[in-house]
């Protein structure tokens, strides 16, 4: 894990502890999108409604990422979420993007 990565985790662990998730395991899935091409979300985590979410951490993006994460939402009955970094000037935390 890289520290943005890491970071996330711990904010994971503290949401596991509150209830909001019941668990979550890093590059814990790999989703075949094509022959030889696939996707391996940075967190895999089970929501407290039961709901499975793919969650992807990024400092930016590169085209291919969002590109696999687009046509993985396609394929896939999970809720795939990608999270950045918040500024502390913009109130920190964490940015969402659903997909």
């Amino acid at each position: 894990m890289n520290q943005t990565e890491k970071a996330y985790a711990e904010h994971l662990s503290a949401l596991q502890h509150a209830g909001e998730i019941l668990w979550f395991r890093f590059e814990g899935i790999k989703l075949r999108l094509a022959d030889k091409t696939f996707y391996t979300p940075d967190f895999a985590v089970l929501a407290a409604d039961g709901v499975m979410e793919m969650r992807e951490v990024k400092g930016f993006w590169l085209d291919d990422a969002r590109a696999k994460i687009k046509i993985a939402a396609d394929q896939y009955p999970f809720r795939f979420i990608a999270v950045r970094v918040r500024p502390k000037k913009d109130g920190g935390g964490w940015a969402v993007e659903e997909f």
